[in-house]
């Protein structure tokens, strides 16, 4: 015989399982509160990786020195991302925050993606805590319009990118890895700031730039969760690889750190090209100071900046193999769905006007919506000023105020 449930008792058993899922929901919202970090350089190096996907938080702490932007609560994070050998890997990073009561709906987030500064781990702009700049000069030239992006009420988060702070060798212009590090930060900063939107703007300079279009191409299946609203690309590193066929033929030494830097990224990620084979025997020797300098100690004359780009490789060195994985990174064959800005300096002697010029009309062939332009007088460090203006009209079209 069936037994007959009082409608009283129902409704109380309704009313306990709706309570229960609106907790759910709370806790949801509000997660426990993030792990602090360890003080000195063993934050950067965990015994192990927590449970969770790429993006999940490991911890954080604050962040003070030169990294540190103005009117915003600072922190230094760690966070899982795929590395560029298919495991799990800790990536560093900062999170900054506007300070004060965030819009409906959250802080708008713009993951900015940092120029180069160097492959030793000493690099990481998350490092630089101290009162002035010394190694990561091309952090503070961005610290005026990341400042100006707080102001406006957006926060600004700024990977390290794999190997850079974190364990592992930094496979430097490797567009899967920096791409996934560029969008794992914001999931990361989520959940150690609950107040933040998942609206959110890819942006970056030079070697970031480069970045930012790797993000922006991997977004829609790598962060499903976040609501990429447009890309924003300063003298964005493109065709790497085929300026790489050229090495033999410069002898400039103002370029030669950088590339040696690239050989040792794309060495990271196919270690079958043994790249020491092709070093000339000067070049040899001085190759192993790309894992413990920086770039600008790397441009002196007592380190490869002394030495003539075409004295990197021998000249009977088979490069076809470098040339054609630099090729797999380059970003002129991505495709993007949506808006892309890509600002460019005239007077930059790093990244050539010809060649983002080039990329701009790749990217829209590719289908990308491009936006191109150019700023006279301005050089690789310039257009960041010059082009102020127009990327924060470009952030308040797409993002709103925040």
């Amino acid at each position: 015989m069936k037994r007959r449930i009082p409608g009283r008792l129902v409704l109380t058993l309704l009313v306990v399982v709706a309570a229960g899922a609106l907790a759910g929901v709370a806790l949801a919202k509000h997660p426990a509160a993030p792990v602090k970090g360890p003080s000195g350089i063993k934050f950067y190096s965990p015994s192990k990786l927590p449970a969770g996907p790429h993006g999940t938080l490991i911890w954080a702490r604050p962040l003070r020195g030169s990294a540190a932007l103005a009117h915003a609560t600072n922190d230094t994070v760690l966070y899982k991302q795929v590395g560029v050998k298919g495991k799990p890997v800790a990536v560093s990073g900062i999170v900054s925050v506007p300070r004060g009561t965030p819009p409906k709906g959250g802080w708008p987030v713009i993951t900015f993606a940092h120029g180069t500064t160097g492959i030793a781990s000493a690099c990481a702009p998350s490092r630089d805590t101290g009162p002035s700049s010394g190694a990561h000069g091309a952090d503070l030239s961005v610290a005026p319009l990341l400042n100006t992006w707080i102001k406006d009420g957006y926060a600004v988060v700024r990977t390290d990118y794999e190997g850079l702070g974190g364990p592992g060798v930094h496979p430097y212009l490797i567009g899967r890895s920096e791409g996934d590090g560029v969008l794992d930060i914001v999931r990361a900063a989520r959940q150690l700031a609950p107040t933040l939107s998942n609206r959110v703007v890819i942006s970056g300079h030079s070697q970031g730039g480069h970045a930012a279009l790797w993000a922006a191409s991997l977004a829609p299946s790598y962060t499903p969760d976040l609501h990429v609203l447009g890309t924003v690309a300063f003298a964005p590193e493109s065709h790497t690889a085929q300026q790489a066929s050229l090495l033999r033929s410069v002898s400039s030494t103002s370029l030669t750190g950088l590339a040696a830097m690239i050989l040792r990224g794309v060495s990271v990620a196919y270690p079958r090209l043994n790249i020491n084979a092709l070093l000339t025997p000067q070049a040899a020797a001085l190759y192993p100071q790309t894992l413990t300098k920086c770039l600008d100690q790397l441009d002196q004359p007592n380190s490869l900046g002394g030495l003539p780009l075409n004295q990197l490789v021998t000249q009977n060195a088979d490069l076809t193999p470098v040339i054609k994985d630099l090729a797999l990174n380059d970003p002129d064959n991505l495709k993007i769905k949506g808006k892309v800005l890509i600002e460019q300096g005239l007077a930059d002697t790093t990244v050539l006007p010809p060649f983002d010029q080039q990329l701009s009309q790749e990217l829209a062939h590719n289908g990308a919506k491009v936006t191109y332009h150019t700023y006279a007088g301005a050089t690789h460090t310039g257009v960041l000023t010059a082009a102020a203006k127009d990327a924060t009209a470009f952030l308040r079209t797409h993002l709103g105020k925040g």
